[in-house]
């Protein structure tokens, strides 16, 4: 039998309402020595008496075993947030014979362990919980919601299918069998293979929307990179000045451009120097600029190069047009000109980057689905060659099905439990 477990659920402060959460076998008791257990999964107002002395007056919700967020009886509290209840509560719940206060994301470990959610589900809500822009929530509720699963749920029905056609020529090796199997375990295996690659394309996308994408902001000193920064940012987040080569590191800023997470990279200004620590400087902003998802070149005319050149997707535009009433493009973070023309070509070039974002989401899923496609790729080889044995083609299709058992976590994933808990907070 499980343990019994409590938790302040709530951020922890003064607030208007504070949630408790109480899960496991005991939970129902616990309730019936601070009041009278309403009905199940109905909202009920109640007086927490605790030892003669009424702590609260609370909203309470009570939930059977198999009805509840982890699949066990549960119980939540809806105090007054004031740090006196929320300390009262939490006292007299750890003074219950059999009750404990519970672990980083104990609630959603049960609820893993009780099948309510699965691995990818898990991941998924822990993305929600530290979700900052529109894009990141909705992203995180598509896989909260199942769409790994039933994505690799589909997938692994085609191989059961291909691997059942496969062992049926072994079991019957010694008889005549009816239908040469060879055609549709082939097109079941294409099938498969074009999928995996289409959404292994995107994860990339995918983990740029959840983690953020960088933009670097790159020219030559005083070219007005810092300026441009502060004002994209709309505060003075890095130091400018007159002097060329004022920036030495690199400075990062976090923005919310149209539901996308981004980070604003301010780098050195890119120009050999003889200059040790602007060396360094240097060298750290062609490294990241190099990793950026996105460059914006603040040029001083069109014709300039620098030590690195824009990609197809990047951005390309003269600064300080204060300076250049001549050049209609122009941007100048001094006076703001061409400053919200350039943030919609930022947003617009990454929301064409986001838009080709898959349902999977971290570089987990995508080595998943790397070894279920090496393992076609296998199967698939093996029988185009004459003489090949089939138990190995069945050997790698049952290969094939543990790769995608890992994305939903059926198989192989008490090493990440504890790495993906530890993300959670108490309560969750």
């Amino acid at each position: 039998m499980s343990d019994t477990i409590f938790a302040l659920a709530s951020a922890r402060g003064k607030a208007g309402v504070a949630v408790f959460r109480i899960s496991g076998p005991q939970a129902h008791e616990a309730l019936a020595r601070f009041c009278h257990v309403p009905p199940a999964r109905r909202a009920a107002l109640r007086r927490l008496v605790w030892q003669g002395e009424t702590l609260d007056e609370a909203l309470v919700l009570v939930f059977e075993a198999g009805a509840s967020f982890t699949g066990e009886a549960s119980v939540e509290l809806q105090v007054h947030g004031s740090l006196a209840v929320t300390r009262a509560v939490s006292l007299a719940l750890s003074q219950f014979p059999g009750l404990r206060p519970a672990e980083a994301g104990e609630f959603t470990r049960r609820a893993l362990e009780n099948g309510r959610l699965n691995l990818a589900q898990v991941e998924g809500l822990a993305d929600l919980i530290e979700s900052e822009t529109e894009a990141q929530r909705r992203q995180a509720m598509r896989v909260l919601s199942g769409a790994i699963g039933e994505r690799a749920e589909a997938w692994r029905r085609d191989l059961i299918r291909a691997g059942a056609l496969v062992e049926a020529t072994i079991d019957f090796a010694d008889e005549d069998v009816p239908v040469d199997v060879t055609p549709e375990v082939l097109a079941l295996i294409d099938g498969l293979l074009a999928d995996l690659k289409r959404e292994i394309s995107g994860t990339r996308a995918a983990e740029r929307v959840r983690d953020g994408f960088e933009v670097a902001i790159l020219g030559a000193p005083n070219a007005g990179k810092s300026t441009l920064l502060n004002a994209l940012a709309g505060r003075d987040a890095a130091i400018t000045s007159e002097i060329a080569g004022t920036t030495r590191d690199v400075i990062e800023v976090r923005l919310d451009l149209d539901g996308l997470a981004v980070t604003l990279l301010d780098t050195a200004g890119l120009r050999e120097t003889d200059d040790r620590v602007e060396r360094i400087g240097v060298a750290r902003a062609v490294q990241r600029a190099q990793s950026a998802d996105l460059r914006v070149f603040l040029l001083d005319h069109a014709a300039e190069t620098l030590l690195i050149a824009p990609q197809e997707d990047d951005i390309v535009v003269q600064g300080k047009a204060d300076q250049r009433h001549h050049v209609p493009d122009a941007v100048s973070g001094l006076t703001g000109q061409g400053v919200d023309r350039l943030i919609g070509r930022i947003s617009a070039a990454l929301a064409k980057k986001a838009a080709s974002a898959g349902v999977m989401t971290r570089e987990r899923h995508r080595l998943a689905m790397i070894r279920s496609v090496e393992a076609l790729e296998s199967a698939r080889s093996r029988i185009e060659t004459a003489g090949s044995r089939v138990e190995l083609v069945a050997a790698d299709l049952r290969r094939a099905v543990r790769a995608l058992d890992v994305l939903v976590g059926r198989i192989d994933v008490e090493n990440l439990l504890d790495e993906i808990f530890s993300s959670f907070c108490i309560g969750k």
